[in-house]
């Protein structure tokens, strides 16, 4: 009796079509008037609690757009860290390479200092400071450039302006301040050879890994003193 009457009020809750408002019982799947369907799935919209990671929960009352938020973020900007902006390297790089070729007057710390000057121009192209690795790479490209400059005035005057005396006399005199016989045959036949195109070739090719290790150095530097906990960006 009790299961019969429960039926019987179920049977008797209606509800109206929301196309035509003709009263519907529930239960079923389309208006007898309009033949419209009377069973709706509701989709939940899904939350993004990630958000609240990127931004802080201050941010969300900001007029700025979410993009510019989120590029602003803390986790956009560690993930910029670890990639390498090319573009933005290539210019930093020309830049302190050309600077170096002055620098370099200082005997090893002026390249150093290129590699360093290097991963300071990408911050200010860029925006951020990469990781180390990255920083010594864009450090090292400086150290070739400006190597690359350097070799190329040295060479013109050795071949074109035939100034290969005074190279090996300035040799002759390093040897000298360091204790060598400048006046011993083979150390003299050992500066000439360094003029020769075979001995310039080995000789170049020396120097330059040792500007890319010193500039990568730099770069390696550099990463360390300008990240934003150590100066304001």
């Amino acid at each position: 009796m009790l299961y019969a009457s429960l039926c019987a009020s179920f049977k008797d809750v209606e509800h109206s079509c929301k196309q035509c408002g003709t009263l519907i019982e529930d239960g079923r799947p389309f208006c007898p008037q309009c033949r419209a369907p009377q069973i709706y799935v509701s989709v939940a919209t899904p939350e993004v609690p990630f958000l609240t990671e990127i931004i802080p929960a201050e941010e969300f009352a900001s007029d700025d757009p979410l993009e510019t938020r989120l590029a602003s973020s803390p986790m956009r900007q560690t993930a910029s860290r670890n990639i390498l902006d090319r573009p933005a390297a290539r210019h930093a790089a020309l830049k302190a390479g050309v600077l170096g070729v002055f620098i370099g007057v200082i005997p090893f710390l002026g390249v150093v200092l290129t590699g360093y000057l290097a991963v300071f121009f990408y911050r200010r192209e860029n925006g951020l400071v990469p990781i180390a690795g990255l920083a010594s790479r864009v450090g090292g490209a400086a150290g070739v450039v400006a190597f690359a400059i350097n070799a190329m005035l040295m060479t013109v005057r050795i071949f074109v302006f035939h100034a290969q005396q005074e190279y090996i006399d300035f040799l002759t005199q390093i040897a000298h301040k360091v204790g060598a016989d400048a006046s011993d045959p083979n150390i003299q036949a050992g500066i000439r050879n360094l003029f020769t195109p075979a001995g310039l070739a080995v000789s170049l090719f020396f120097w330059m890994i040792i500007a890319v290790i010193l500039a990568s150095i730099g770069g390696a530097l550099a990463s360390i003193f300008l990240r934003p906990g150590n100066t304001r960006s």
